[in-house]
């Protein structure tokens, strides 16, 4: 997985079958923005009484953190972990995983578009509104020193810092930071509101949630290959940094929902936040932190079906939709 000697551009045989089978999962979704209908969002979005101020809040902070997010994201695979990352299969999945933030950067500029939005206030909440520009610096923090053309694995402590950032992007950014707004996004959909912004994020959350379950794989294949690097110290260096990160989309939660809104509101989601850190934790081995959370909403279940978030070390799992629109029933 790291630091190997063989040929990266010969594709087989393949050592590790999950991943290609990955790749073979996600190139079977492929969707793209505009075939998403926005007309009755547009309608909505222009009417005075159509959002309440809350709701508005939600939609705008959503697409900007998620429209910087996926940047983000993007920008780690293809400046820092492609080279890094020695096996071609992995490689083959991370590029087609490349051209999915792709996708998702445009679907969020797609929205914002069509809803007429100021695009330069959208774009820029990442400096300017303190709860997203907490969740970009951490994990711009994470990307840093891997990006560094000199950046090369090869030292426990290099290996180290690629395990770092691999639970950081995987298992923080895609796997914690996403979760409060896309449940708020998807809850409006469920009211029949923003029903095509909702359709783009299903889709999204349907690619985020494979790509959360290939960075568990890649982390569990390199703790099982470099038992050295998951020390006890470095066990309790990577539970904080997801206690860190549950506790910056707890604060994101309180700020675009300082009320209740579309039956939830900051206590609720901060149980589900707690309940989504123990599952990250116990994905890639590590002790629950939130004794007895539970989840609030049954319904994300059945959107993107957490008992399908399993890796390929607990259970093989192919059930993903191939091709064609997603149904609300």
């Amino acid at each position: 997985m790291i630091n190997a000697r063989a040929d990266l551009n010969q594709l087989v045989p393949f050592k590790y079958e999950w991943a290609w089978q990955k790749y073979l999962d996600g190139s079977a979704n492929h969707w793209m923005p505009q075939e998403v209908n926005m007309n009755a969002d547009i309608a909505l979005w222009k009417r005075q009484d159509g959002l309440t101020a809350d709701e508005r809040r939600i939609v705008e902070r959503s697409l900007g953190y998620f429209s910087t997010a996926d940047s983000l994201v993007a920008n780690n695979l293809v400046l820092a972990l492609y080279r890094l990352i020695t096996n071609p299969e992995c490689r083959q999945y991370l590029l087609r995983q490349a051209f999915e933030e792709a996708i998702h950067t445009h679907a969020y500029q797609y929205c914002v578009e069509s809803l007429g939005m100021d695009e330069g206030a959208v774009f820029n909440m990442y400096r300017e509104v303190p709860s997203v520009a907490a969740k970009s610096a951490w994990s711009l923090k994470h990307t840093q020193s891997l990006a560094r053309t000199d950046f090369q694995t090869g030292t426990p402590e290099t290996d180290q810092e690629l395990l770092r950032n691999l639970v950081a992007f995987y298992c923080v950014t895609e796997g914690i930071f996403f979760y409060c707004g896309f449940s708020q996004i998807l809850s409006m959909g469920r009211r029949n509101k923003m029903t095509g912004v909702a359709e783009q994020f299903q889709y999204i959350l349907r690619d985020e949630s494979m790509h959360l379950n290939f960075g568990v794989d890649m982390i569990n294949q390199i703790k099982i290959e470099n038992p050295h690097l998951w020390t006890p110290e470095f066990q309790d260096e990577v539970t904080q940094m997801i206690l860190e990160g549950t506790e910056l989309e707890i604060a994101y939660a309180r700020d675009t929902m300082p009320r209740g809104v579309l039956g939830m509101n900051a206590a609720i989601m901060e149980e589900y936040l707690h309940f989504i850190g123990n599952r990250r934790l116990a994905q890639i081995g590590l002790k629950e932190q939130f004794p007895g959370a539970q989840n609030p909403f049954p319904w994300m279940s059945e959107i993107i079906d957490l008992r399908k978030e399993k890796n390929f070390f607990e259970t093989r799992v192919t059930e993903y939709q191939v091709g064609g629109a997603l149904s609300w029933d």
